[in-house]
């Protein structure tokens, strides 16, 4: 991975001990704290997300994505100098104020930190933010900005999440059985699953059958993302919303992501897809993995409405859960954003907060503009008449500008 860092910094450690027990190391490469990183994830007891494995956060840096920014990974340690926690960060400019956010901007649903286990992830907040902002002062930080902190990660309290702002739209989730079968049953009713079972057997009569692929190369998953990529321009530009995936440095976190791991390790970013013999792509979905879990990230379908009539999305959903399950896999979510999908696959909500850490002066005064920010669009997202207003304004400015039309968070 030295090759792959080798452009985003010098290594920097400094020691910075705060009032506490917890000691601030702060490296400015990945080759530097490699070591450490994968020793830290593949320790059974760690607590962590997909989207902070070692492979994820260099796939995501090294591609240049947040271009301008300086990456900065911490590493908080105890007395006896052992790492408590790790959070990989860019440093941007925000006028004449640098930020601090976790690596992976609205491409990584979850910004949790990762902890060594679930008893590191027990230290009192207060404890964290001071170590934080030693930290932050030391690096010429002038406010950390946590978004999309899960306030609780398998069952336990995220000290990063305290007196956090509640997140404009939540994630879904739900727990996998190690039996596949009986975990369909319990996510899907029975009149659920006669429907799609219908659905493929009518898809199956007009274009003969299906598969269900999990990219296992390089060539395979470069090929069910040039399906996605086409389906997902397709359908933007019916949406009048400028692509994300059109950017070059995106498509190249995604390739680097999706491509088997050294040793052994698997892709940082699953790839599956339903196809035709032939290898037509009906249907896409993409997650980052670990052992224990599947975080969607994208999913996308053929918009030819001949096969919209089939579902395919609905059909590989199906599939994936199916096929999570029985490789055990404890749990997958389908992303941040609101989607009836979701709603009607997903059993557990998981509530999110922005964390907003000011440190000097003047990131008191960006924390509480941003901070004024989450509310509003909180406030507008759970408001029946205030997002119907909003989505009209929205639809005004894509008539207008529509290549300044965002797109939305989470799996899309």
């Amino acid at each position: 991975m030295t090759a792959l860092a080798g452009n985003l910094g010098r290594i920097a450690l400094d020691g910075v001990a705060p009032r506490g027990s917890l000691v601030a190391e702060m490296a400015h490469d990945l080759a530097s704290v490699e070591t450490t990183w994968r020793a830290l994830e593949s320790d059974s007891a760690a607590l962590m997300t997909p989207y902070q494995r070692f492979d994820w956060v260099a796939a995501y840096a090294t591609a240049e994505v947040e271009a301008g920014s300086d990456l900065l990974v911490l590493i908080l340690k105890d007395e006896a100098a052992r790492p408590r926690l790790l959070i990989p960060l860019t440093v941007e400019r925000v006028g004449p104020l640098r930020i601090a956010r976790v690596v992976g901007d609205r491409h990584a649903n979850f910004h949790m930190p990762l902890f060594a286990s679930r008893e590191a992830a027990a230290l009192r907040p207060e404890q964290l933010a001071e170590a934080l902002v030693q930290a932050g002062r030391k690096a010429g930080i002038d406010a950390f900005r946590f978004a999309n902190q899960p306030r609780f990660w398998d069952g336990v309290p995220n000290p990063l999440s305290d007196r956090g702002l509640p997140a404009p739209s939540d994630a879904y989730g739900l727990l996998l059985g190690p039996d596949a079968e009986a975990t369909l049953r319990r996510v899907f009713s029975g009149d659920a699953r006669k429907k799609v079972r219908a659905k493929e057997r009518k898809l199956v009569e007009a274009l003969g059958p299906v598969r269900h692929r999990i990219a296992a190369t390089s060539a395979e998953a470069a090929a069910i993302q040039s399906a996605f990529y086409a389906q997902k321009a397709s359908r933007f530009a019916a949406l009048g919303i400028a692509d994300p995936y059109a950017d070059p440095a995106v498509r190249r976190f995604i390739a680097s992501a999706t491509m088997p791991g050294s040793e052994g390790r698997g892709p940082a970013i699953e790839v599956h897809s339903l196809e035709t013999e032939n290898g037509h792509v009906l249907a896409t979905f993409g997650g980052a993995v670990d052992g224990n879990r599947f975080c969607g990230m994208w999913t996308s379908f053929d918009t030819d409405p001949e096969l919209g009539r089939f579902s395919p999305g609905e059909i590989l959903l199906h599939r994936l859960i199916g096929d999570q399950s029985a490789r055990g896999r404890r749990a997958l979510d389908l992303g941040v954003g609101e989607a009836s999908y979701k709603a009607k696959t997903c059993d557990e909500t998981i509530e999110l907060v922005e964390s907003l850490m000011p440190v000097s002066a003047g990131g008191h005064l960006f924390a509480a503009a941003a901070g004024a920010l989450v509310r509003l669009k909180h406030r507008i997202k759970h408001s029946p008449r205030l997002f119907a207003v909003a989505n009209r304004v929205r639809r005004l400015r894509r008539r207008r500008v529509p290549s300044q039309a965002e797109s939305r968070s989470g799996v899309s």
